[in-house]
């Protein structure tokens, strides 16, 4: 009996908890319908959808956009998919807000020559979306080729824009561009960011 009680409890907790989040709801979209209304400055006009939270079909939405942007290697377009106040680390950076995101990836991109990404799915829940991911490169000044190794952890915004990347990457020489796999028909040997040699 006090077993079944303490079920009730927490069924009723539960509906609560689901009531407020959609009374949250309601009120941030009646924000958006009245004019002059105070809004926060990364508003829904500036929606980036899929929004939170997410399904495992929203997740990948959002895991594939962020592949396509990325491999384009336009900061300034690829800027707009994070809050004007995002924070970042990127291996041993710090970055803090749009205007910075673009500059580091301005850098990145200079230094990293014919940058090619593969991103996949992890996991979510809520608001954030766990990635691992893999990308080639060729070093600006030492000509050297590398696969980098990472794991990412997203925290997303109501509006679908990223308040927090949190990624810890590591380097692995690869021997020449015959080596590369991204783009050349060969991903299916990369599973889940790791390269499973034969």
């Amino acid at each position: 009996r006090e077993e079944k009680r303490r079920e009730e409890k927490r069924r009723e907790e539960k509906r609560r908890e689901e009531k407020r989040r959609e009374e949250k709801r309601r009120e941030g979209s009646e924000e958006r319908r009245t004019p002059g209304r105070h809004t926060t400055p990364s508003t829904m006009d500036n929606a980036r959808p899929p929004l939170p939270p997410f399904t495992e079909a929203t997740a990948r939405v959002k895991v594939q956009a962020a592949e396509d942007a990325w491999n384009t290697k336009d900061a300034d377009t690829i800027a707009l998919a994070y809050s004007e106040d995002t924070v970042w680390r990127n291996r041993s950076s710090f970055v803090r807000g749009r205007a910075e995101v673009r500059e580091f990836l301005r850098g990145k991109w200079e230094r990293e020559e014919e940058y090619r990404l593969k991103k996949h799915y992890f996991a979510h829940t809520g608001n954030r979306i766990a990635v691992t991911f893999q990308y080639e490169y060729r070093d600006r000044d030492t000509k050297q080729w590398y696969r980098a190794y990472g794991n990412e952890h997203w925290t997303f915004g109501e509006d679908g824009l990223m308040q927090v990347r949190n990624a810890s990457i590591n380097d692995v020489e690869l021997i020449g561009a015959e080596d590369r796999l991204i783009g050349t028909g060969k991903e299916h040997l990369l599973v889940e960011g790791v390269f499973l040699r034969a």
